[in-house]
């Protein structure tokens, strides 16, 4: 397969116009900008963000105290929209898209979905350091005690069982950690050379550029990737930034925002962020470009939100990740990702399950696609922020007309050949009992 780092990282596809003199196609298009424009204040890291002296007044209590933060920390920090004036906007456009388009019209039933979830996203965001907060991101993007299917594995099982593989892994000499050698400046350049080589419009040019207010050691945004200034980077770190950053999530935005009508997929809710952060991890594995300690990572996010939610505090969940072996600076941002938005003691943010409960979902639907022949569905997977519930109507919006197939593809998807014949002995291989195979192989050892 292709290594993320070599020059032509996307392939470009033509997107056809779509003449908006059709009263229906008009119709569509209105309803979705202006479902683009009504979400536009909500930034939800944004609005949940600790800033530098919560972490400064922490470590000058040795980490012996809690965090201060509380409710009144986020009041002082008010939103950048009135909650309840945003709701009534999101309550009038839904009304607008039935009016308009009519109960049972697909594109619709999307556009109201999201207008449902973003009116969840702001009274989640209200109730930021209350109850409330935790509890609604469990709604949003699930609970590390979800399970996939009914009597199956949860979430936390999942942690586990992957904490337990890394643990051996780690044992191997032949696996060794790159030294982080790359500076935040010498990435903006790398990282640029290769973005340039994916998105070759200029017209639609993608900036990288260096941020001292993320948390994370990179983000995208609509057109750009920002680096944390003071981070560092190994060349396998730039590989797993250009697959997920690059390929996947600034793909799926620009791919969105090409869409003649569907312009809405260019913004994702809570339910595409699971397929979203699943496809980018899947992504990463599937190009080679993932590594055992970059799965410890996302591994953990599970094992902290678990902690959180059985009711580990910060300082708890902190020390778990010193027992891991982190730095004191990696735990404490690894922490604050579990309790942005809440408490201390208030329950975790869960967004950062999306990545293992996301990767399950998509893998298992790339299974199925391929086993059933239909692998026309895997590109709709980048045609904008989708979830996997909307494709059946994503394909046919496509044989409509209205949607547009994905401007940018990573080479793996638009030549699925070598991905189908892996998930086509995955789906037989996921049958064997493993247990049994292992007792089979007891004397390799």
């Amino acid at each position: 397969m292709r290594s993320p780092g070599e020059d032509t990282i996307a392939i470009p596809q033509l997107v056809e116009p779509v003449a908006l003199d059709d009263p229906y196609h008009a119709t569509l298009r209105a309803l979705s900008d202006r479902l683009v424009e009504v979400q536009r204040p909500i930034r939800i890291l944004d609005a949940i963000k600790w800033d530098d002296s919560v972490r400064a007044a922490f470590v000058a209590s040795g980490a012996r105290e809690q965090p201060r933060v509380d409710r009144a920390y986020y009041e002082a920090r008010p939103l950048s929209f009135d909650p309840s004036g945003l709701i009534a906007e999101f309550v009038d456009l839904e009304r607008d898209i039935v009016r308009n388009l009519g109960e049972y019209n697909q594109v619709g039933r999307i556009m109201r979905r999201m207008c449902g979830e973003y009116r969840m996203v702001i009274r989640m965001l209200a109730a930021r350091g209350m109850p409330a907060f935790s509890e609604l991101s469990m709604r949003l993007y699930g609970s590390a005690n979800d399970v996939f299917h009914a009597g199956e594995p949860t979430l936390a099982d999942l942690g586990r069982m992957m904490s337990d593989t890394l643990d051996n892994i780690d044992e191997s000499d032949l696996v060794e950690t790159e030294a982080k050698t790359i500076t935040a400046s010498e990435a903006v350049g790398l990282m640029q050379h290769r973005l340039d080589a994916a998105f070759p419009d200029p017209l639609q040019p993608v900036r990288v550029i260096l941020d001292d207010g993320i948390l994370a050691d990179a983000s995208a945004g609509a057109d750009y990737l920002k680096i944390r200034r003071n981070a560092r980077f190994s060349p396998r770190d730039l590989d797993v930034l250009t697959v997920h950053e690059g390929w996947v999530h600034l793909g799926t935005t620009l791919n969105g925002a090409s869409q003649p009508l569907c312009t809405f997929l260019s913004k994702g809710v809570p339910s595409s962020t699971v397929t979203q952060e699943g496809l980018a991890i899947l992504m990463e594995v599937i190009t080679l470009a993932s590594f055992p300690s970059r799965l410890r990572n996302v591994t953990n996010r599970i094992n902290a939100v678990h902690l959180a939610e059985e009711g580990a505090t910060f300082r708890d969940v902190y020390q778990y990740f010193l027992d891991g072996g982190f730095e004191e600076e990696e735990s404490w941002k690894n922490t604050v990702r579990v309790f942005r938005g809440s408490t201390p003691t208030g329950g975790p943010f869960t967004k950062d399950l999306a990545y293992s409960k996301g990767f399950v979902l998509v893998y298992n639907f790339l299974q199925l696609a391929v086993r059933r022949g239909r692998l026309e569905l895997i590109p709709l997977l980048f045609c904008g922020k989708t979830t996997l519930g909307d494709l059946p109507i994503l394909a046919q919006l496509r044989d409509e007309g209205v949607l547009a197939p994905p401007r940018y593809l990573p080479p793996q998807i638009a030549e699925p050949s070598a991905l189908a014949a892996w998930m086509a002995y995955a789906s037989f291989l996921r049958r064997l009992d493993l247990s049994r195979i292992e007792n089979d192989y007891a004397g390799l050892w």
